[in-house]
Order: structure tokens, then sequence, then C-alpha cells
């Protein structure tokens, strides 16, 4: 099992701000780090998560702006 720190992204964004460009930029850092956080458990990590490495790999694998819509508000 790996020693990594995983923080759902809820936790490691930035709340909205007045300045939109600086929330959009923070996300873009929280949603990089959160994928690359998941491309780096291990199998063991990933079947609790009930994720495959395929999944997971599929994951880490999206660009920065495509993130959920709820994430966005």
């Amino acid at each position: 099992m790996t020693n990594t720190t995983f923080t759902p992204p809820a936790a490691c964004c930035a709340p909205r701000s007045r300045r939109p460009l600086f929330h959009l930029i923070s996300l873009a850092f929280c949603v990089q780090n959160s994928r690359r956080a998941l491309a780096r458990l291990d199998r063991a990590t990933l079947a609790d998560l009930g994720l495959s490495p395929e999944d997971a790999a599929r994951e880490a694998a999206r660009p920065l702006w495509d993130v959920p819509a709820s994430w966005r508000r």
C-alpha cells in the first residue's frame, strides 16, 4: 500500500471569490492535483474505492477543463 494523501476536490478548492479568474485558476490546480493523486494510487486502494486501474487512468488523462458542472458553481 502506498502512503498517499488524497484531498477531495470540495476540500481543496478555494471558495468562490469575487474574482472569477482566480477561482478558475484555483479549480484547475485542484483538479490537476486530485487527478495526479488518483493516478498514483495502487490497485488495492483503487479496488477499495470501486475503481479499476483503467478507470483511474482514464480519469487522470482528462483535461483540466473537463470537470463536473457542480464544481464550477
